[in-house]
């Protein structure tokens, strides 16, 4: 009789946690997408009109890097790192500005094939959305050219991959450009920090630094995943050569000899 009441007591005090706990995540989320609504309020909405000469014929498109302002180096910021050696290789490294109307810092870059806006928000990465839900108005970019750069728990440090739209899979960043945006399209490039070992919660893990060594491997990651976002937005465009692994260029062909020497073989 004593186990049995042991028993039902233990279950009555793990409903009530898991209650709790469901209401905890259920109002947080209520709580961020209203937050979500005041910055996307009408008074912006407004704003837009004046915007509009902006917008010119072609399709823009858009890379975000996912972040926290203010917490450059750290794991859950490494979208704006990857960002960050995106511009730099193309050249526009010293052109960031901010933008008030997006919430956000901003690089528009004249690629050979069109324009591509690159996006470093400055809100919370939990309602970075409101400012990617700006950019995409005020520069008239579709969603499903809108591509996501952000941290992924569930690859190893030293993998990039990239997703075809979809869930979130947990990541509030993500989650919060699918509810801004109302649409799921968006492609991602997911670069890898890995899961905490030990007693590390998650929390602490991401907004965590990257170690010594770690740094070693973010120095190729930045490059591989760099070399994969112009896969994505410019794959025929040749002024940007991918980089051998280990943040390497390959060695450059020496073409005017070649033509030079068999030119003089021709005239032999």
């Amino acid at each position: 009789m004593k186990e049995n009441i042991g028993v039902s007591k233990t279950c009555r005090y793990l409903c009530h946690l898991f209650m709790k706990l469901m209401n905890f995540v259920t109002m947080r989320g209520l709580l961020t997408r209203v937050i979500h609504r005041v910055l996307l309020s009408q008074t912006f909405t407004a704003t837009m009109g004046v915007e509009a000469e902006i917008h010119t014929q072609g399709r823009r498109k858009m890379v975000v890097g996912l972040g926290n302002p203010g917490m450059d180096g750290t794991r859950h910021s490494v979208g704006m790192a990857v960002l960050g050696a995106l511009a730099t290789r193309v050249g526009v490294g010293e052109r960031w500005r901010g933008d008030r109307h997006v919430s956000g810092d901003v690089i528009v870059w004249e690629a050979e094939h069109g324009q591509v806006v690159l996006l470093r928000p400055r809100l919370l990465m939990n309602v970075n959305g409101a400012s990617v839900a700006r950019a995409v108005s005020k520069y008239g970019v579709r969603p499903e050219d809108v591509l996501l750069v952000h941290d992924e728990l569930d690859k190893p440090l030293g993998k990039v991959s990239l997703k075809h739209g979809g869930s979130a899979r947990g990541h509030n960043g993500v989650r919060s450009c699918v509810d801004c945006l109302q649409t799921d399209v968006m492609p991602r490039v997911r670069v890898g920090i890995g899961r905490p070992s030990g007693s590390t919660s998650v929390d602490r893990h991401v907004l965590g630094r990257f170690s010594s060594e770690e740094q070693k491997v973010l120095a190729s990651v930045l490059v591989q995943s760099v070399d994969l976002i112009l896969s994505q937005i410019c794959p025929q465009d040749s002024q940007f050569p991918s980089s051998a692994p280990g943040g390497r260029r390959p060695p450059q062909k020496k073409t005017q000899q070649t033509q030079e020497d068999a030119s003089a073989a021709a005239q032999s």
